[in-house]
């Protein structure tokens, strides 16, 4: 039977024709779908994209930027597509009449967005993509995909511009660091002058407050003295008054003595009671005159008193003023670095000591002066009154005389007349000098209570400035720790802004501009590498073409039929089954060939690639003998519905997991699932355990099919064959 079926197979031109045929069957599915898909990516360049730059530019930091201008350039010169720049009128109806498959339209604000990074709200470079679906839906994914790269292109070209701006600012902020750590060091060293000046200001505010605190003790006594030589100057000038008053009263009774003694010396007949009332007179002018005498001795002892006093007063309000005065030209300098409320209040403070003490010297002055006046006029008064009491004891010794004898009356009235003459020249002087001692006991009281106000002012200002300056005694030490806290902190800023400096101190270029435009590179490590889409797509096609060849294989070659009476059921069914193992070897041969030959696809191992080609043959071909061997025609039918069902779920060519549920489940019953791993294995894995294993489930789907299809010729066999063959033996 294994002869006859050959011979009826080599003999037949028709079938020898169709098997020979047939044998390329699987190449040509394989090999031509390969051959279309091998890598279609290799030819991008042909597909013509229409490119529209509506762009107008911008200026950004001083410069001219055209982005659009400058991306239409790259793409052209990319040579990704087909890249043409059109203009914007004609774009889209050559997009419609498909001259394009794609538009990418670059808007008018393009390069204006790319400057707006820094704003408070930015805005998005926005590119158009245009595809026309219609005309071919993968070029429109495929379009997808290339403008990814030309987004992250722009990205990459916009972020450099900006890193360029962020480099040149960060190496002006490090030319600002060095200047700043430079003025930094010199404000150091200023701060280190000020801690010693503050020290220095410390202690001699503190000087300045110990002596204020004496200056205003001092100016305590000195109002407390003030009032007291002003109310013993009232006084006096009221003493001075009566003085005065006695002494004008003591001149026109020296006048009437005259007088009288005048007509004394004319008529000695009233000698007698003239000299009874003159002794009366004289003894009563005696005794007023010790009286007088006795207060014009204390009026030259205390104007003498006052005169030492006053021109001790004088000297120590002239040298109290000079002191105020200097020591305000000193606290300029110190006003100077005062706060100025500070600095105010303590000026006003001056001002009011200077003042009070230019009007104490002032009043002391004229104290001074008054009371030399005064001493003067005392000093007439009591030659005067001294005179007078001399004159009077003499009119006096003579008017006893007189009285007591009368004989030498008319030599003591001659005596008499011409004291008295005498008496009433001085007591004019004395009431001259009395009026001259009250004018200047009043100017000296004038002058003794302008000098209490300007103690009281006086003493005002110096205890304000006992206060002030114990605060600002206070405020120095708060100024001096401050100064000294501020010195610290400019030691620090020099040494940070030193360091900053340092830290900023780079020097970019155009790779530093690339590393922050573009910080990572994705770099592929493929394990098992699949060059190329023929290559991924090759174990799934290679299957497709084994199971297409199989199945033709039985309508051009009678998988039943024998070709002559078949003696027993093994000798029919090997018979068959020889013919399709030739078949499927030689076909798994010419597909291994060409795949490898003129496609150049490098499996991992070229003879587990073949083994694999010949068993997915020797599967498919028992599968397909089985279905239309026991089925006939309607078996083909079955044959179909089986490859199709494997073509949806072999996961061949998109994973299994984005198959449909429902589809998933017919996964592992049907053998081109194991196929397709088992070519994958050989051809890029290498993964000998994980072949084996689908080797494995084909020699099983195999050998299951052989088992069925000789089952059913053995029953053939007996139905149709057995009797016949009985009866020619009988």
């Amino acid at each position: 039977m294994f002869k006859s079926e050959w011979l009826k197979v080599l003999t037949t031109r028709k079938m020898i024709i169709s098997i020979v045929a047939v044998l390329f069957i699987p190449v040509l599915y394989s090999g031509m779908f390969l051959w279309a898909f091998w890598d279609p990516y290799a030819n991008l360049n042909s597909i013509p994209v229409a490119v529209v730059n509506e762009d107008h530019g911008t200026t950004y930091e001083g410069e001219e930027m055209a982005l659009g201008q400058e991306l239409t350039k790259k793409l052209i010169d990319s040579k990704q597509f087909k890249f043409e720049e059109v203009p914007s009128d004609q774009a889209e109806k050559q997009l419609e009449d498909l001259d394009y498959y794609m538009i990418i339209r670059i808007p008018e604000n393009f390069s204006e967005h790319a400057t707006t990074l820094l704003d408070e709200t930015p805005s998005k470079l926005v590119i158009d993509y245009i595809p026309n679906e219609g005309y071919n839906f993968l070029g429109a994914q495929i379009g997808e995909t290339a403008l990814d790269r030309i987004k992250a292109e722009v990205n990459t070209q916009v972020t450099k511009t900006y890193a360029e701006q962020l480099f040149t600012s960060i190496t002006k902020l490090g030319d600002g660091f060095t200047e700043a750590a430079d003025g930094a060091g010199e404000l150091d060293n200023g701060a280190k002058k000020i801690v010693d000046g503050a020290e220095d200001l410390e202690g001699y505010l503190e000087q300045l407050a110990a002596s204020t605190i004496e200056l205003s003790d001092g100016t305590d006594e000195l109002t407390t003295g003030a009032k007291k030589a002003a109310s013993g100057a009232n006084d006096l000038a009221k003493g001075i008054a009566t003085i005065e008053d006695g002494s004008t009263q003591l001149a026109a009774g020296a006048n009437q003595a005259a007088s009288g003694a005048t007509d004394l010396a004319q008529g000695i007949s009233s000698y007698t009671e003239g000299a009874a009332q003159v002794a009366a007179g004289q003894a009563t002018l005696v005794e007023k005159q010790q009286s007088l005498a006795a207060g014009i001795s204390n009026v030259a002892n205390g104007s003498a008193s006052l005169q030492a006093g006053a021109n001790q007063l004088d000297g120590s309000a002239a040298s109290l003023h000079q002191g105020i005065s200097a020591l305000s030209q000193q606290m300029q300098d110190v006003l100077a670095s005062l706060p100025p409320e500070q600095a105010q209040a303590l000026q006003a403070t001056l001002d009011q000591l200077n003042t009070g003490s230019e009007q104490l010297a002032g009043g002391v002055s004229q104290l001074a002066a008054s009371a030399g006046e005064l001493q003067q006029g005392a000093a007439q008064l009591q030659d005067g009154s001294t005179q007078i009491a001399a004159g009077q004891q003499q009119v006096a010794d003579g008017a006893n005389k007189l009285v007591a004898n009368s004989e030498a009356l008319v030599n003591g009235a001659a005596s008499l007349k011409a004291g008295n003459e005498t008496l009433a020249s001085k007591l004019s002087e004395l009431a001259n000098g009395a009026g001259t001692a009250k004018a200047g006991a009043n100017e000296l009281a004038s002058g003794l209570n302008a000098l209490v106000q300007g103690s009281t002012t006086l003493n005002d200002g110096t205890s304000l400035l006992a206060e002030k300056s114990g605060e600002l005694a206070d405020g120095s030490s708060t100024l001096a720790a401050g100064t000294k806290e501020l010195a610290d902190g400019t030691t620090t800023l020099a040494s940070k802004l030193t360091e900053a400096s340092g830290e900023v101190n780079i020097q970019p270029n155009d790779k530093n501009y690339d590393m922050v435009a573009q910080p990572v590179t994705v770099e592929k490590e493929a394990i098992n590498k699949v060059p190329n889409y023929g290559t991924g797509f090759a174990p799934y096609f290679i299957s497709l073409g084994l199971f297409v060849g199989a199945l033709l294989i039985s309508i051009v070659f009678p998988l039943v039929e024998p070709a002559i009476r078949p003696t027993s059921a093994v000798a029919w069914f090997f018979s068959k089954v020889s013919i399709l193992a030739v078949v499927g070897i030689i076909q798994s041969l010419i597909s291994v060939a060409v795949v490898v030959g003129l496609l150049g696809l490098e499996p991992d191992s070229l003879l587990m690639f073949t083994l694999t080609a010949i068993l997915t043959s020797f599967t498919f071909l028992a599968i397909i003998q089985m279905f239309v061997s026991i089925f006939g025609d309607p078996g083909r039918f079955i044959a179909i519905l089986t490859l199709i069902i494997q073509l949806t779920t072999s996961a061949g060519t998109f994973p299994l997991e984005l198959v449909p549920d429902p589809l998933k489940s017919f996964n592992p019953f049907f053998p081109m699932t194991y196929s397709v791993q088992a070519f994958k294995a050989a051809i890029s894995t290498g993964d000998m355990a994980f072949l084996g294993f689908n080797s494995s489930v084909l020699a099983g789907f195999m050998i299951a099919c052989l088992v069925i299809t000789f089952g059913y010729f053995a029953l053939i066999f007996k139905k149709r064959y057995s009797k016949e063959s009985e009866a020619v033996e009988a």
